[in-house]
């Protein structure tokens, strides 16, 4: 008899229950009018309203830099949310369309701010606009003259005594008005809020930790620093009770777009070109401004003889460091896992516990212990065998001490990673090559060895990446060093991700346009390495599959 079949039938398979097909369209209806929990509703309210609390929070300063195409970005994102997770609609984009924001937001949009910094010459001196530094300037030479209004000062912070911002709180002898001035300049603060001695002083303020007299000397030198711009000046500190508002001796003039000097004459022109404002005789004032300077960076790093040498030198012992961190523990991490692998091994589950134990420990934690085993004096490595190597004093000694430590730190990884793939290979293929006579070593090389490169390749192409900008190897252990004497900036064992970090934060003044380019030339290089690698990888699975 023949069995009906049809949309909306049951048919009966062999061995199961009815299966019912009918239209697509039918299952896509149903889910989409599935009742809504009240878990799911409560979780959705409170997942909305925090992201329109993120919007509003942020609309603000972008409103305030008039910034209106990032505004405008921020309206249609979140407007599009809310649409998106209100309706029963577009079910795949709920899932991707997450992950495609915080993709953006943490993966693209950092590497596109680097590289637009790599053609600025965004750095110390050259951190805002034109008019901050016109501003930095004048406060910076601001002098106290005769008949400068002096104020009553306390010293208080916003944070932590010790660490936190420094903020003035003056009164005005004249009127008794308490204000409160940082970089951004004067704020009065309301007399309810303060508290103030008859002396002018004041001793609290609320929003404010006034600092005692041994924890403002400990600052004294950031207390001098500090600038407050005032309509008539700045205002600047006379010890650690006073302050006076002086006078700027050097002023912008905008007809000649120059700085003056009111004290010496000397004129400093206004240069578009690098940002500062520079004398007849090359002479540049600290303090200027952001502008582009298109391939400048990335040509000093290849030509200019202070940084191309180090940048070379490094790049080579930085392929050396990758390779062998990578090889050496892959080598270990194999080696151990194919004597685990035999099964004429007893304990092996004791073995893997006891060699997995460095990949357990933290890796900051054992790169500190390290270091001091390494140490000439009293290290362990020097006195259990008897040594007198300064380990990290000589260039050679140093990059072997960091490739021994990353031997101990690595191999872990590549054990289990290899012990995983070893028992995915059939073992009837390697006896399969005994039987046809060959040596284990010859099974090895021809039948173990290109099966686990194949299940393997990935991660070591991955393990090379992450090598290759390895800072906590470096810089808990050497910290690039040693240094020779006549360049304090690079190491013997730094990594460029080392010199980069130098370069932007180092104590020659922060330049954050010229690491960002040696950041694009270590994505470069990694990236090529990569992708030459994986191609690699693809020839041999195919070869092998």
């Amino acid at each position: 008899m023949r069995t009906p079949s049809g949309p909306g039938s049951a048919q009966q398979a062999p061995g199961r229950g009815p299966v019912r097909s009918g239209p697509p369209e039918t299952t896509r209806t149903a889910r989409q009018h599935a009742p809504i929990t009240a878990t799911g509703l409560i979780v959705k309210v409170i997942l909305l309203g925090l992201v329109a609390g993120i919007a509003i929070w942020a609309a603000f300063p972008l409103i305030a830099a008039k910034l209106w195409v990032g505004l405008a970005v921020l309206v249609v994102t979140t407007v599009g949310l809310g649409y998106l997770y209100l309706t029963r609609r577009h079910i795949p984009a709920k899932y991707l369309v997450p992950g495609t924001i915080f993709l953006i937001a943490f993966q693209v949009f950092p590497v596109l701010y680097t590289a637009s910094t790599a053609f600025t010459n965004f750095g110390d001196g050259h951190r805002g606009a034109k008019d901050d530094a016109i501003v930095a300037i004048g406060s910076s030479s601001v002098k106290q003259v005769p008949g400068s209004a002096e104020y009553t000062l306390a010293i208080a912070t916003t944070g932590d005594p010790a660490t936190g911002p420094l903020v003035f709180l003056v009164t005005d002898p004249s009127t008794g008005t308490v204000s409160a001035g940082d970089s951004d300049g004067l704020r009065p603060l309301d007399a309810a809020d303060v508290t103030v001695t008859p002396a002018g002083k004041v001793t609290a303020a609320q929003g404010y930790t006034v600092l005692n007299f041994g924890q403002a000397s400990v600052r004294s030198q950031e207390i001098t620093d500090l600038v407050v711009p005032t309509p008539g000046g700045a205002l600047r500190s006379n010890g650690l009770s006073r302050a006076y508002e002086g006078k700027a001796i050097r002023a912008y003039d905008r007809s000649c777009d120059c700085i003056t000097d009111s004290e010496t004459g000397r004129t400093w022109t206004a240069d578009g070109t690098v940002g500062a404002f520079v004398a007849a005789d090359g002479e540049r004032l600290a303090q200027g401004w952001q502008v582009g300077v298109g391939l400048k960076n990335f040509a000093r790093v290849l030509t200019d003889p202070n940084i191309s040498g180090p940048f070379f030198g490094t790049l080579l012992w930085n392929f050396a460091f990758a390779i062998g961190s990578t090889g050496f523990t892959f080598g270990l991490g194999m080696a151990i896992a194919l004597a685990l692998h035999s099964p004429r091994m007893r304990g092996t589950n004791l073995y893997r516990v006891f060699l997995i134990l460095p990949y357990a420990m933290p890796s900051f934690a054992m790169l500190l212990v390290w270091r001091d085993m390494f140490n000439t004096d009293f290290g362990l490595i020097n006195n259990l065998f008897g040594l007198g190597v300064d380990w990290f004093g000589e260039a050679w000694s140093a990059r072997v001490a960091v490739l021994l430590v990353q031997l101990w730190l690595g191999y872990p990884y590549m054990f289990l990673v290899a012990t995983g793939a070893l028992q995915a290979i059939p073992r009837e293929l390697t006896e399969a090559t005994s039987v046809d006579g060959a040596s284990p070593w010859q099974s090895f090389r021809a039948v173990t060895l290109p099966l686990l490169l194949v299940a393997l390749s990935p991660l070591l192409i991955a393990s090379f990446a992450f090598n290759f900008n390895n800072i906590n190897a470096i810089w808990f252990t050497t910290e690039g060093g040693p240094f020779a004497p006549d360049n304090p900036t690079n190491g013997a064992t730094d990594l460029l991700i080392t010199y980069t970090y130098r370069l932007a934060f180092g104590a020659q003044g922060a330049e954050f346009g010229l690491a960002a380019a040696v950041s694009i030339f270590i994505f470069a290089i990694v990236a090529t390495v990569s992708a030459i690698s994986f191609r690699r990888t693809r020839q041999q699975e195919e070869v092998y599959s």
